[in-house]
């Protein structure tokens, strides 16, 4: 079997917001384990709800077509944990007091989140089987993910394809509701500043962009896309601008595309204050955005600054994988 594992809001967020767009069926199937009524009232974009037979089992979606997809995510209300439904076994056998008292009091709105947490947990290792790669359930389910992008709610059911493809993707998250790395169009967008409450902008593209919010902060490094352009002296001004501005709100990283530039200052950024080494910082933001790709040039810079930071090179650049 697959296997079951938790995924955080930000790991969804990116999944959402990466290309190929949401159109591409084999990406990803994002299912919704609560009530009919929660769900009609809202639920996460391109969500679909696990459909019930007429004798209430729930049905498991095109066996062929979770087999081939890339990502199956399941949410309910609030999951915390892959243990509930341990758990909640575990205080029936007890029979405590304790229990028995929560069950009449206003605790119960425990019991509901543990029993509203098992279903999710339930219907991800019922669909282990039929897939290729670990059912993910949703951390913290629609409560924690809607608190956090409330832009991503519909009530929307059925999708054209055509507005699936014209959808538009959010930069994604590098650190939650603190950093994002995206595009030089998404920086430039309104409605994106607002939604993930940008207050500052590192422009690592030639043209100039402007920031919309009132008494934000702007940092514009001038570079090329070029092998022989250079970042290396300017990745501790950026890194001490960034730390500066996330203490007021979202720091917002971009480029032209959002993949070579954009993505060396994230890695740089990462390797100078949350003390990743090169390799580290490399893997965590390609899993954020798979399309990353900073040229070799810029691999380079990020060698050096590896061994400028911790006084040694501690990833071996010249990897294929680099």
């Amino acid at each position: 079997m697959a296997g079951v594992a938790l995924c955080e809001p930000r790991h969804l967020y990116n999944i959402l917001n990466r290309r190929p767009r949401l159109a591409e069926p084999r990406r990803l199937c994002l299912l919704d384990a609560r009530t009919q009524r929660e769900y009609d009232e809202s639920h996460i974009i391109t969500a679909r709800r696990i459909e019930q037979s007429p004798t209430g089992e729930y049905v498991v979606p095109d066996s062929e077509e979770l087999w081939c997809v890339r990502y199956c995510v399941v949410y309910d209300c609030e999951t915390s944990s892959l243990d509930c439904c341990d758990y909640e076994e575990e205080e029936e056998e007890k029979g405590s007091s304790a229990a028995l008292k929560t069950e009449n009091t206003d605790s119960s709105s425990v019991c509901s989140q543990n029993a509203e947490e098992g279903t999710a947990v339930q219907h991800a290792r019922s669909l282990q089987q039929f897939t290729r790669h670990p059912v993910l359930v949703l951390r913290g389910g629609y409560k924690r993910f809607s608190a956090c992008y409330h832009f991503l709610r519909t009530q929307k059911i059925l999708w054209m394809p055509q507005e699936l493809d014209n959808f538009q993707p959010y930069p994604v998250e590098i650190l939650p509701a603190k950093l994002y790395m995206g595009s030089f169009k998404q920086a430039c967008d309104q409605q994106i500043q607002k939604d993930l409450k940008i207050k500052a902008e590192v422009n690592i593209s030639e043209e100039p962009a402007t920031l919309f919010v009132e008494g934000g902060k702007y940092l514009h490094i001038s570079i090329p896309d070029s092998l022989d352009a250079d970042l290396f002296s300017s990745f501790a001004t950026i890194c001490h601008f960034i730390d500066t501005q996330l203490d007021h709100g979202a720091v917002l990283v971009f480029s032209s595309l959002g993949i070579s530039r954009s993505s060396t200052v994230t890695m740089a950024y990462l390797m100078h204050s949350c003390q990743f080494s090169l390799k580290r910082a490399w893997d965590y933001v390609l899993e954020c955005k798979p399309n990353m790709r900073p040229h070799r040039g810029f691999v380079k810079q990020l060698s050096d600054w590896e061994a400028q930071l911790y006084g040694t090179t501690l990833t071996d650049v010249s990897e294929p994988n680099y």
